[in-house]
């Protein structure tokens, strides 16, 4: 007996491209708009948010858009949702769609949240009996208390965006679109968030999710499209697209971190403030090594991590002590080895040279690190040449690990 299987497209783009003309001119006052109003305006200028981009999601499927900041992923779901009209190109959907943009879109101020709660549903063509008979749940998940009955003018940013997440998502849609939704609210709602999400693609909804937590992107999503300047830089699964778009960051991110390294002399020149000794051995370069022997900035949670450090004494130095420091970019100083403390004898320096220090696997989860390079005497008491956190070192996780500065290994047990 052979099953056949019918996919059914529920999103699809077609060569899509939306094109948006930008003026220039600013007419503040009103008499200025009113005489805009009998000049002709001057043309302005053409900025294509997309270009001819084409993906197609199946019913069930859970689609992530990624990219930086003005890379036209707002830009698709409002097409997607008929916000915008495409300037070339189709868009085809099929089923009920909740799109949660911009949070609370769809309310009307002057009404209370009881009153906008029925009247996003009669939006979504939900009778208001049945909307009636959710109002408890929606309540409930907002957790506006009393409030429910006031104006929604008079809300703060919290109530209104958890009521708006709570309707949007309680007229059982078939398409759920959110962008940035782990953006707003705290730590509670934005767990409950995530929680409700998870339940609509358990229950076989379309999910299109927007988010720079990229570790949440890949979690959830099937698919995944990149989008780069208004094209499409890549798409297919969700780990895939998500690696070679984390690839890309980490090069451009590379490539500025080298750029704004000094051309000339290191970057201990005298006039910097975050260099002090009296140099009878100068650190003349620092170098952070991947194990491949390449020199980068840009690391993964767990990889191997060298920090070379070249010298140059003036002369002959007895038992020197070199160190290297880590502090997260908040100003905590996360680690301190040196050789005196690791009874590492060096007992002469002479000349040029380097040492390494080896991190087998970098234990520091995402976030922005700066890396100090120093050489001491022997009591650890005279400084030959400090780098005080001079090298900067960028960290982006596994996707294991999310929470605090240090990934620190361990092991689950349980007996049931």
């Amino acid at each position: 007996m052979i099953t056949v299987i019918t996919v059914i497209t529920v999103i699809e783009f077609d060569k899509v491209s939306k094109r948006f003309i930008l003026h220039k001119d600013e007419r503040k006052t009103v008499q200025e708009r009113v005489i805009g109003l009998l000049r002709q305006r001057p043309p302005g200028d053409e900025f294509w948010a997309l270009r001819e981009v084409s993906f197609r999601v199946e019913q069930g499927q859970s689609l992530g858009l990624v990219g930086h900041n003005g890379a036209g992923k707002s830009t698709a779901l409002k097409l997607i949702t008929r916000i915008l009209e495409p300037t070339s190109g189709s868009v085809q959907t099929r089923g009920r769609i909740a799109a949660l943009l911009e949070l609370g879109s769809g309310f009307h101020p002057e009404l209370s949240g009881r009153e906008n709660v029925f009247l996003y549903g009669s939006l979504m063509g939900v009778r208001q009996a049945e909307m009636e008979r959710r109002l408890p749940a929606i309540a409930a998940f907002a957790d506006i208390g009393d409030f429910l009955d006031s104006e929604i003018k008079h809300y703060s940013s919290g109530m209104y965006t958890r009521l708006a997440f709570a309707v949007a998502t309680a007229v059982d849609p078939d398409i759920l679109i959110t962008d940035e939704v782990l953006a707003v609210g705290d730590e509670a709602f934005q767990r409950k968030c995530m929680e409700r999400i998870y339940s609509f693609r358990r229950a076989g909804k379309t999910i299109i999710f927007v988010s720079h937590a990229l570790d949440v992107v890949r979690s959830l999503c099937d698919v995944a499209v990149w989008l780069d300047h208004g094209c499409v830089r890549a798409s297919g699964p969700a780990g895939g697209v998500i690696d070679a778009y984390l690839a890309d960051v980490n090069r451009q991110e590379q490539a500025r971190l080298a750029a704004e390294q000094p051309a000339t002399a290191p970057p201990g020149a005298a006039s910097n403030p975050f260099r002090r000794g009296t140099r009878e051995v100068e650190i003349t370069r620092v170098q952070l090594l991947a194990a491949s022997g390449e020199e980068r900035s840009v690391f993964h949670t767990g990889e191997a991590l060298t920090i070379r450090l070249h010298y140059h004494a003036h002369g002959r130095i007895s038992e020197p002590v070199f160190g290297v420091g880590i502090h997260h970019e908040s100003g905590t100083w996360l680690t301190g080895p040196n050789t005196g403390f690791d009874a590492v004898p060096i007992p002469l320096l002479e000349g040029s040279g380097y040492i390494d220090y080896r991190i087998p696997a970098l234990p520091l989860n995402t976030g922005r690190y700066q890396v100090s390079a120093a050489v001491v005497d022997k009591t650890q008491s005279h400084v030959y040449d400090l780098h005080d956190r001079l090298y900067p070192l960028v960290l982006h996780g596994s996707g294991r690990e999310r929470y605090g500065l240090v990934a620190i290994p361990g092991e689950w047990q349980w007996r049931g």
